[in-house]
């Protein structure tokens, strides 16, 4: 009888214990970068993800005092656009039986270098980034954190 109801108390412990499943709407919402220095918006449309900046901690060129520019990026036409507004990620799919979003793309205005984006969320409030070129394994992973406006 005591092993029997040592043995239901296991069992019950430890389905207790299950894996958290997320959803792909969870990423939608605003996240702090992993400097703290910006916040991007996350939202969906036509099945994929994508994410702009909305603030930015030093929003201002401290040499000019206009808003900071996508100076670094390749394309010549858009070094002249802010970088408040613009659109870092994109493209992003969520991917059920993986549990994380790929397929995606992120810009860095910091560097002007695009990558391959994955996204995994590790709770609720933290999101994981892998971004790369060609092979996930040569990369660099950024997490980023739920806030509010």
């Amino acid at each position: 009888m005591i092993r029997t109801l040592g043995f239901l108390l296991a069992f019950i412990g430890l389905s207790s214990f299950s894996t958290v499943r997320y959803a792909d709407a969870d990423i939608n919402g605003i996240w702090f970068n992993q400097e703290k220095d910006g916040k991007i918006k996350v939202y969906s449309s036509g099945g994929k993800h994508y994410g702009y900046i909305i603030w930015l901690k030093i929003p201002n060129d401290p040499e000019t005092g206009k808003p900071q520019l996508d100076k670094k990026n390749p394309d010549k036409a858009r070094q002249t656009k802010p970088v408040k507004g613009l659109e870092i990620m994109k493209d992003l799919v969520w991917d059920a039986s993986d549990q994380e979003w790929d397929d995606g793309e992120i810009y860095d205005p910091k560097s002007g270098n695009s990558y391959s984006l994955t996204v995994k969320m590790t709770d609720k409030n933290t999101l994981s980034l892998r971004g790369y070129m060609g092979v996930s394994l040569l990369g660099r992973t950024s997490v980023w954190t739920r806030t509010t406006q």
